[in-house]
């Protein structure tokens, strides 16, 4: 799997993503959420940082920032752009074992992206216990998750695979239910699979919230939109994204609990 990913990062713009309209969408709805959480003096770990996009972002509002990244490359691209007035302290490491920090540490623990990479559900759930080990008792937990149906009619109906998917099972056309292989890159969630894995773990949830909604769905004509269009877009968006029924239709999908 590893190798996989090191391919996958090293072909891919991981750091200009969250720049189109869909993804400044995703950035700020995670931002708010972060920020509700934040307290001075609060101490942050991101675990999967990517390219640091987060990670630099709220070194940059003044607090303490550890990240830790799995792959070379978005390392090497993440130290590139740290503004040495904001450090963060990057470590190379797995989600699965964050060997590298103590026990209850971290007042804000991200993980934004080692879940959408973790295929099988132990593995999953290791990296979420990983997570709660480091957070101290009340502290707060914030996983990322790939959604399902999104990718299901992007990726299927809309670009044409529907088929393809069939017939190399990894779509029962049954159910819908899909599945992913390490060669695949993303694992696919749906809510239940969220709400399973969270109750395995000694948590509170707090909010499950659709961090870019519909935006995907709508790329192109988000683009076009005038910056006061985008804007009441944004203050839908910001009003409808915990309600459960527009969760699937998400590309991305956010976690939030606190530590018992």
């Amino acid at each position: 799997m590893i190798n996989h990913l090191t391919n996958y990062y090293e072909h891919y713009d991981e750091d200009a993503r969250l720049l189109s309209r869909p993804g400044q969408t995703e950035f700020l709805t995670t931002m708010r959420y972060i920020s509700r959480y934040l307290f001075p003096a609060a101490r942050v770990l991101e675990i999967g940082a990517g390219t640091g996009r987060y990670s630099r972002h709220i070194a940059s509002l003044g607090y303490r920032v550890d990240a830790v990244e799995l792959i070379p490359h978005n390392i090497d691209v993440f130290k590139a752009h740290i503004d040495k007035a904001h450090p963060v302290s990057v470590h190379q490491g797995n989600a699965l074992h964050l060997h590298m920090f103590q026990d209850k540490l971290f007042d804000v623990t991200l993980l934004l992206g080692p879940l959408y990479h973790l295929m099988t559900q132990k593995e999953q759930l290791q990296a979420l216990r990983e997570a709660v080990r480091v957070t101290r008792p009340g502290g707060v937990i914030m996983a990322a998750y790939c959604m399902a149906d999104s990718a299901i009619l992007q990726h299927g109906f809309i670009r044409g695979n529907i088929h393809t998917l069939i017939e190399n099972k990894l779509l029962d056309p049954r159910t819908f239910r899909a599945s992913s292989r390490p060669e695949d890159i993303i694992a696919l969630h749906r809510v239940e699979d969220i709400e399973y894995l969270r109750a395995q773990l000694p948590v509170q949830m707090l909010h499950l919230a659709a961090t870019d909604g519909y935006a995907h769905h709508m790329r192109e004509r988000l683009e076009e939109m005038d910056a006061d269009t985008f804007d009441l877009f944004l203050q839908y968006h910001f009003s409808s994204c915990e309600r459960r029924e527009l969760l699937g239709y998400s590309n991305h999908a956010l976690d939030i609990f606190k530590r018992l």
